[in-house]
Order: structure tokens, then sequence, then C-alpha cells
């Protein structure tokens, strides 16, 4: 074999310390599971979910389910109903616009950033997005337009190639994700599908300024719709 020859050619081997590689623990699983639930929109505002029921679903004790709420609830992506139970944090007009605030910089930046690098796979997924959500809206129905909703917005997210950006797009969706099922007594599920086809045609065009503007279109749009539906 030929000798490897550079700056450290001839060095020593120096032993590096033991650091173990820690397997997922069940708490970071029950963590995981329950926080993709909130981010997927089935655990809806005004639903109580207990204990009891989260480690009967799971197959798991109440500690993991204990710790794996109280992350969640320090994230305010819940919050304790009462001793045993949580649910949904209440939306005020006040944090509505916080959140609007944030979201309408950074999820625009991440759809911009997404126009350079978005693939044809990723295309033909948010085509078909874009269709299931069509017939949703058309039927009213939450529990296929808000999963899919979601998977749109973070197949866009996650093209962006900036897991800083998409884990900050994440907590920002935690708090506002389950009220998507409050729009659907308005119409704004189908001016939503008008600025996600928007989006979509700017990314098949690699236009950046396009897809920031759709998606900076659907963050407000949903958020003055909500904001005359919220105290």
């Amino acid at each position: 074999m030929q000798e490897t020859r550079g700056v450290h050619a001839g060095m020593p081997e120096r032993r590096l310390p033991l650091r173990p590689v820690g397997r997922e623990t069940v708490q970071d699983r029950v963590y995981r599971q329950l926080r993709d639930m909130i981010l997927n929109g089935e655990v809806e505002p005004g639903q109580t979910i207990t204990i009891q029921s989260l480690s009967d679903a799971f197959q798991v004790s109440a500690m993991p389910v204990r710790e794996a709420l109280r992350r969640l609830t320090a994230e305010q992506a819940l919050t304790v109903v009462s001793g045993r139970s949580v649910g949904i944090p209440g939306l005020t007009r006040e944090r509505l616009a916080d959140l609007l605030r944030v979201r309408r910089e950074v999820e625009p930046l991440a759809a911009s950033w997404a126009a350079a690098r978005i693939g044809p796979a990723e295309l033909r997924a948010l085509e078909s997005l874009v269709e299931h959500m069509r017939i949703a809206a058309d039927r009213g129905d939450g529990r296929l337009f808000v999963p899919a909703n979601h998977d749109f917005h973070f197949t866009i997210y996650r093209a962006a190639g900036s897991a800083t950006l998409l884990g900050i797009i994440e907590s920002l969706w935690l708090q506002i994700g389950p009220y998507f099922h409050v729009l659907r007594a308005s119409d704004n599920w189908h001016t939503a599908n008008v600025a996600h086809g928007d989006v979509l045609t700017a990314l098949r065009h690699g236009d950046a300024a396009g897809a920031a503007a759709g998606l900076r279109r659907d963050i407000e749009d949903a958020a003055a719709t909500l904001n005359g539906l919220v105290r």
C-alpha cells in the first residue's frame, strides 16, 4: 500500500476518548411522535389529551409521556388543562400578530432559497399535494387538508437546505399549525390553494422572488382570517 504523505505524515495515531453514541430514548420517541401529531394537525384546538391515553396509544409508561409533554409545554405547543391532561394553547390576537410577524420573514426566505435547489421529484410531490388540497377544500375535509398543507409547506422548507431555518419554522408551526383546522368554516382553504399554485409555478421557474411572495400572501391571508375568529 502506498504511504500517504502530507503535513501529518509520520505522526503517531492518537487515541480519541471514548464517547459512546447513545440510542434514541423512549422519551425522545414519544416526544417526536407527539410533536409530529401536532404538526400534522392530529391534535385540534379544544381537544384535550390525557397522560393515560397517550401512554396507551404509544404503549409506554407514564414517565416518558410526562417528559414529552413537559418539553412541548415549554415550546408553547401544548398547555396544561388540568393535572393529567393537556391541550392546544389558546390563540389571542396579540400572539397571532407576533407569530405572523416572524413567519412572514422566515418562511418566504425558505421558499426563496428552495427555488434554486428544488428538484423534479419534489415538484411532482408538490403538484400532487396541491391536488389533494383542492379536493379537501371542496369537501371541507380537515383530516385531508391540514396534513397535505403541512407536507406542501415542509417539502419546500426542507428543499431550502438549511437545518437551522427548518428548526425555526417547525417551532413556529407547533404553535400555529393546529389552528389551520379552524379555517375550515371560512373560504381560506380555497384562497390558500390559489397561493399554493402560484408558489408552485414560481418554483418550477426558479423564481425566488415569486415563491417568496406567494408564500407570504398565503401566510398573511390565513392570519387575517384567523384574526377575525379569535379574541
